[in-house]
């Protein structure tokens, strides 16, 4: 791990961010100021912002076409399929493949055998497979559930590969470009988990950069860990009126998502929990045999998120022995069964690390300070890996994420600006020549 940084530091410059002149400190410009301000005045970006200013709508009628290939959770197949044809069309890639996760992905290579990097964006939306994903143009905006989150960011990916390639821009590092599964929540950061351990490219990426759809200044370095369950109550049920008196799942889970509720948690490291979704039962004149609930807890840190799932489980089995205390167990007692649906692991990416001084320098040129901030992206993998990784924003701005409403802004002059921004960041940090 300690090479893959070193080698990382090399391409973009590595160098103390301060130094002391006689007298009082004084702080240096950081030196990834200097880096992304030499990409940024150089032929090739220019030419590829050029490029990308020409192709623009291109780039918008890709988003169109993937959008309306349903990607559901554990259902991305077949834009998948689509994706690796656009992939393969482009002349500069080479390993065009799909992984057994399910991960398309492809390799624009290097000139020095440098380190690899990373550049993805999710291929799933959190929408069932029978959505009607049609897009429609409202004035500026393009309106479909999934054209933003992460739709649009596949096809800026594609845009920057034909920028580079009209550019003629060659990096020191190879690029892996990479079209992932199983981002949003029940895929649980599948594709990612396959990627950094068990995938061709294992403990071979130095760096990883990931987009999401925005055009605001913030820079995603921190993972916000998860665990979630699906808990299912279980009794001997009954007719309501007959077997009143037995014990009843509907109470115990109650009583546990009261309990839940009293559950105090920190406001720094920020620590929540919630309980989503509930179903079970069999008649409104039955007393239920089962029911289930299914519960999201997370936390910016690893040791709050796992004293909040000792207290969420203690939580539970507190509901199902104040039930089987209260009423009747004649018939059976109450018992409750917490199956893990989704583990994301806590991550950071020290602000310190070349490739976040990077990211806040390409906004210091654009004259936006950049905003360091914490999430739950496909980042959290590698960051707990102890990787260099952060989430950027692609470009486009977006509203209703996660909504049926789901919406991208396609005006031209700004997009083109915040893709730049994002094309700039992955050449200054792949070293572009």
């Amino acid at each position: 791990m300690a090479l893959k940084t070193l080698a990382l530091a090399a391409v973009i410059a590595l160098a103390p961010l301060a130094a002391y002149s006689a007298g009082a400190p004084k702080a240096k410009p950081d030196p990834q100021v200097a880096v992304v301000k030499k990409v940024a005045g150089g032929k090739g970006f220019k030419a590829a912002r050029a490029h990308i200013d020409a192709n623009f709508e291109r780039i918008v009628s890709d988003t169109v076409t993937l959008t309306e290939i349903p990607s559901p959770p554990h259902g991305e197949a077949r834009r998948a399929a689509a994706y690796l044809a656009m992939l393969k069309a482009e002349p500069s890639l080479s390993d065009v493949e799909m992984d057994a996760e399910g991960n398309v992905m492809a390799l624009r290579k290097g000139t020095g055998g440098g380190p690899l990097i990373v550049v993805a964006a999710h291929m799933d939306t959190v929408f069932p497979a029978d959505t009607d994903v049609t897009v429609h143009k409202v004035g500026n905006e393009l309106h479909a559930p999934g054209v933003g989150d992460d739709t649009v960011s596949l096809a800026v990916l594609l845009g920057f590969i034909r920028a580079m390639d009209a550019a003629h821009i060659k990096t020191h590092a190879d690029i892996l470009f990479v079209g992932d599964v199983g981002e949003e929540g029940p895929g649980n950061l599948r594709g990612m988990r396959y990627l950094f351990t068990k995938g061709r490219y294992a403990g071979k990426i130095s760096a990883f950069i990931s987009l999401e759809p925005g055009d605001e200044a913030e820079i995603t370095n921190g993972g916000v860990g998860s665990i979630r369950y699906h808990v299912t109550f279980k009794g001997p049920g009954g007719h309501s009126y007959g077997a009143f008196g037995l014990v009843s799942p509907a109470f115990a889970m109650g009583t546990a998502i009261e309990r839940i509720g009293q559950i105090k948690v920190p406001a720094d490291p920020r620590t929540t929990y919630n309980v989503g979704v509930m179903g079970g039962g069999v008649s409104v004149n039955s007393i239920p045999n089962t029911v289930w609930m299914d519960v999201d807890m997370r936390s910016e840190d690893a040791g709050a998120l796992k004293t909040l799932d000792g207290q969420m489980l203690a939580a539970i089995a507190g509901g199902v022995d104040a039930e089987n205390g209260a009423r009747s167990t004649s018939r059976g007692k109450i018992s409750a069964v917490s199956d893990l649906i989704g583990e994301r692991p806590v991550g950071m990416t020290d602000p310190a690390q070349p490739l976040v001084r990077t990211a806040q320098a390409v906004f210091v040129l654009a004259g936006t300070p950049a905003v360091l901030g914490k999430s739950s992206t496909d980042s959290n993998m590698p960051m707990s890996l102890g990787i260099p990784a952060i989430t950027f924003p692609s470009g486009f701005k977006s509203g209703r994420a996660h909504s049926p409403e789901e919406y991208i802004d396609v005006t031209k002059a700004p997009a083109v600006a915040h893709m730049s921004n994002a094309l700039l960041l992955i050449l200054s940090v792949a070293g572009a020549r």
